[in-house]
């Protein structure tokens, strides 16, 4: 198993946590410790630090804001890597930005912006980076990663390059190729947009944020939508339907703002999440027939 003396001894300056809390790195403010928490300084740190994970057979999570994570109380083994680091962003020809997957979708969002480019509005709001929207198919207010993502550098879990082009990307509905390949990383993505007004750029980033201001409880700790949209429907409006708003297992409830949302109202633990996860679906599918897919991913040992 990789230690802290692993990696300083192989050179690699990075900053470097043993036993780091999660419920430090996650927006859900839950999760027990992570062996070990890296923080990688550039690309060459991060691919150097896999190869020396992969040698050591040590497991290695990814991960960037922690924005869709309900991590277990148990924490995790091995290795967490957080991408925040790898934040640069630069623009290809006229209408083209390559971000580095620790970017966040606001600063890319707010880079289309400066570079009056259009097609990124949507995404100026969620909660999370390129990398984790790449890998989620992240999307809002009729606007979808899939729709401007044209090219991803990848590699493996021994550092070793690869790129997904177009297709090759496997988009659908929340998720995409790397869903059905755990070993594959994202480590920078094309985006490819559309010269645009940056008034009317602007006043559609401040529309959608308005929006949610309005209907979501951004001033508790949540991971975003609990659930996945089922076909045809929605979920809070299903969960809201069934008299769950409101409902709560110790420090976890259902918001009663947004039923979709699931919150920390302080204390909550992940037993409390995951319970009241398994009694919402319980309850939708036998007053509404709907099974509820969950749209958090969870990590960690149960």
């Amino acid at each position: 198993m990789l230690t802290r003396r692993d990696i300083e001894e192989h050179g690699l300056g990075m900053p470097v946590l043993t036993d780091a809390p999660m419920a430090e790195h996650t927006s859900f403010r839950i999760g027990g410790p992570a062996d070990l928490l890296a923080r990688p300084r550039n690309e060459a740190e991060l691919t150097a630090l896999l190869a020396i994970a992969a040698r050591r057979e040590t497991p290695v999570f990814l991960m960037g804001n922690g924005t869709n994570l309900l991590v277990s109380d148990a924490g995790i083994r091995g290795l967490v890597v957080k991408t925040g680091n790898l934040s640069r962003i630069e623009r290809v020809g006229e209408t083209g930005l390559r971000a580095e997957s620790g970017a966040t979708l606001a600063q890319l969002a707010g880079t289309a912006l400066d570079c009056h480019l259009a097609g990124l509005a949507f995404a100026h709001g969620i909660p999370g980076t390129v990398g984790g929207a790449v890998v989620m198919n992240a999307g809002a207010y009729r606007g979808e990663i899939r729709d401007v993502a044209v090219e991803t550098r990848c590699c493996d879990r021994w550092g070793a390059p690869s790129l997904l082009r177009g297709g090759a990307h496997e988009f659908g509905y929340r998720r995409s190729a790397f869903a059905a390949k755990p070993d594959l990383l994202a480590l920078s993505t094309l985006f490819l947009l559309t010269p645009g007004d940056p008034v009317e750029i602007r006043g559609e980033m401040d529309e959608y944020a308005r929006r949610r201001r309005q209907s979501q409880p951004l001033e508790y700790p949540s991971a975003g939508s609990v659930f996945k949209r089922p076909p045809g429907r929605f979920a809070g409006p299903l969960i809201q339907s069934c008299g769950l708003k409101g409902f709560a297992v110790g420090g976890a409830q259902v918001s009663e703002k947004h039923a979709g949302f699931i919150i920390n109202r302080g204390g909550a633990t992940c037993d409390d999440v995951r319970r009241l996860i398994d009694h919402i679906q319980r309850t939708v599918l036998a007053r509404e027939g709907v099974a509820l897919e969950p749209e958090v991913r969870f990590v960690g040992q149960a």
